[in-house]
């Protein structure tokens, strides 16, 4: 992304309605699949600023890594330590060193050549049993000025998702869509920017949320229990969670 964009996001991260939403719609997937209180050794791939790690300490040890040398530096800020800068096309990892490998809007982006690769890659430093959750965007129709700022090559639809993880050799457990209910509301925005003037150079972290800040953290809190167990049939955002096959026995 933009390199500045990196100080955008560490500013509002840990108070934009959207972080907040998403991290219970991610705690809900998590709390769901493995519980809380873990051990679990958590490999965050593409962590930005590191705000994520924070939370997902809750659920074991986590390791981040980035490529963007603006993206550890703020993560060093936070005080995360457990860092490295690497590629998710190339992980410095040894084979099955992990128990969950998160990657939230990383997959999408324009430096990521070869998302099939990415998938394998986290695959291979899964352990047999562990899990991959992913975050994504969704619909390639959405593609706006948003895109543009944070460098996003493709937008995604839950069965494109499910075929890739499959082909990567990891079983779909929950693959649904998520920010449903404001969907129309972005949908416009995005339509309306393709006829009208707008100033907007940035990302839409550097629109002001104001007091509509609350509302909306509420309002994508309320899907976390639909996205973990049924599915949304459609959204702004593909979440999916998907698991590495156990070893066969020879005995």
């Amino acid at each position: 992304m933009n390199p500045e964009e990196y100080e955008v996001m560490y500013r509002v991260e840990d108070a934009h309605w959207w972080y907040r939403g998403m991290e219970t719609i991610t705690r809900a997937m998590l709390d769901r699949a493995i519980g809380q209180g873990g051990n679990l050794d958590i490999l965050d791939a593409g962590c930005g600023t590191g705000a994520v790690m924070g939370y997902l300490a809750d659920y074991g040890r986590v390791t981040g890594f980035d490529f963007a040398a603006e993206a550890l530096h703020f993560c060093r800020m936070r005080n995360r330590d457990r860092l490295s800068r690497a590629s998710v096309l190339a992980l410095p990892y040894a084979d099955a060193s992990f128990d969950l490998v998160t990657s939230f809007d990383v997959l999408c982006e324009r430096s990521v050549t070869d998302d099939g690769l990415a998938l394998s890659e986290f695959a291979r430093v899964l352990r047999a049993g562990g899990h991959v959750l992913l975050r994504l965007p969704a619909y390639d129709w959405l593609h706006g000025k948003h895109d543009e700022a944070v460098h996003i090559r493709h937008r995604y639809t839950a069965p494109e998702i499910a075929s890739k993880l499959r082909q990567a050799d990891l079983v779909p457990v929950r693959v649904s869509y998520a920010n449903m209910l404001l969907f129309p509301l972005a949908a416009l925005k995005r339509a309306s920017e393709r006829v009208l003037p707008d100033r907007q150079s940035g990302s839409d972290l550097t629109i002001g949320t104001g007091r509509v800040n609350a509302p909306l953290e509420w309002v994508l809190s309320l899907e976390a229990p639909f996205v973990a167990r049924a599915g949304l049939p459609f959204g702004l955002t593909v979440v999916a969670l998907a698991r590495k096959r156990q070893r066969m026995s020879n005995g």
